[in-house]
């Protein structure tokens, strides 16, 4: 494989930005330093900040409409971690990867798994799917998985989970996350509580295959593909769900599988104080499950998701820490470079909730000053933290400006040969 995204290319792009960068990094420390933060040490928590990566965001995504396909798209897993090695190359934030399977399945698993340790990449949860059949499959997942009416649909769902954790231990994974399409979209066409007891009928199996150092992350969302109800429809059905299972289960959140509206901040906040709180799929949305870019249309909420987990750090209050991952689909864009800004975006919201004045913000919590606690939010988020990203980049060998660099390397036109076109037009997401 030809690639031209090197560290010695890197380093030469970042030549050109090293003096403004630190003029714009000298800045930022002194005034940072009035309000007694040492830049240094925010850099160096940029630097520990970690996010995975989907093995299925570095392929375009589609809608029910269509799927364009781009240039060089990754043809299957051993692609998709050059790709994701590039992303990681670029940002230095990106160093595990999350697999789906059936998707990423190969004859050999450690095949993967050294090729994913030549890049410097290890691997995060691993996804499984009974939201789609395999070819002939003995009982179709059409109307549900693991909550179906059918035991020998559910049977086949239950192993399939309990095979991804076999395939999962291979790649060195510790934990499963588990979502479902099960639902139904006529008034009456389910049982509520009949299809949840057979939910929980189905993962009291795939949790009795854990082994002891693995946990089970379970994941809701309101709807689609059913849309007149779903089985784990919000984050109470899944924490509740969570409890029921026993201390290994634990609740996901993706920001985009939520109401419109509804206070994620808050949610993050109970199941951390509950101890249930799994971790995150970032994307972002305006109408539903959108699958947008991490921060580029609710940068607040984002920002305000790690208010709380920051306030959690600050308070010693987590049992476990939660897992970071971005989930998008990126239709119109390159997905690598959607996937390196996500990630920046990402860490950008995990920098400035650091600003925010804790102390502060408690007195005036305490004394009701509406007012002035609002403010002290606002004030850390409109910090430019920009250039400690940069630096933590340049610090680690990533680049100061990704997509620049990216762009500058021709890594798609490098590859198009040996990736040829993939023939576009069907319907479907990724």
């Amino acid at each position: 494989m030809i690639n031209p995204v090197t560290d010695e290319f890197i380093g030469q792009r970042n030549q050109r930005h090293e003096a403004d960068l630190r003029s714009d990094y000298n800045a930022l420390g002194e005034k940072l330093a009035r309000d007694g933060i040492d830049i240094e040490a925010l850099t160096r928590k940029a630097q520990e900040f970690r996010i995975a990566v989907p093995s299925w965001g570095v392929g375009t995504g589609g809608t029910r409409f269509a799927r364009f396909p781009g240039l060089a798209e990754p043809r299957h897993i051993f692609d998709k971690l050059d790709d994701c090695a590039v992303i990681n190359r670029l940002c230095r934030v990106t160093d595990e990867v999350s697999p789906h399977f059936p998707w990423d399945v190969v004859d050999d698993m450690s095949e993967v798994r050294e090729h994913a340790a030549a890049h410097g990449l290890s691997f995060a949860s691993v996804n499984s799917n009974t939201f789609q059949d395999r070819d002939g499959q003995s009982a179709s997942f059409k109307f549900g998985s693991l909550s179906h009416t059918d035991k020998s649909a559910r049977d086949i769902a239950v192993d399939h989970n309990i095979k991804c954790i076999e395939w999962g231990q291979q790649l060195g994974s510790r934990v499963l996350t588990v979502w479902v399409g099960d639902g139904s979209n006529l008034p009456g066409q389910q049982h509520f509580t009949r299809a949840l007891e057979r939910y929980l009928g189905s993962m009291r199996e795939i949790y009795a295959a854990l082994p002891d150092d693995w946990r089970v992350f379970i994941e809701h969302k309101m709807f689609e593909p059913a849309f007149y109800s779903t089985v784990i429809q919000d984050w109470g059905t899944n924490v509740l769900c969570a409890l029921e299972l026993g201390d290994k289960a634990y609740s996901l959140v993706d920001l985009g599988h939520h109401a419109p509206n509804v206070n994620i901040e808050m949610i993050v906040a109970r199941l951390i104080q509950f101890g249930k709180l799994a971790g995150f799929h970032f994307n972002d949305s305006k109408y539903g499950d959108d699958d947008l870019d991490s921060g580029s249309l609710h940068p607040y909420q984002q920002f305000l998701i790690f208010n709380e987990l920051v306030d959690a750090e600050h308070r010693d209050a987590y049992k476990v820490r939660p897992d970071y991952m971005l989930d998008q689909s990126h239709n119109v864009t390159d997905p690598i470079e959607s996937l390196v800004t996500s990630a920046v975006a990402v860490q950008r919201s995990y920098l400035q909730a650091l600003l925010v004045d804790r102390g502060a913000l408690e007195g005036y919590q305490e004394n009701n000053d509406a007012l002035m606690a609002s403010e002290t939010l606002k004030r850390a988020f409109n910090t430019d933290v920009t250039p400690i990203q940069k630096a933590a980049r340049l610090n680690s060998g990533g680049a100061i400006d990704p997509i620049e660099c990216y762009r500058a390397a021709g890594y798609r036109e490098a590859l198009a040969t040996e990736r040829p076109a993939v023939k576009g037009g069907g319907s479907g997401i990724v």
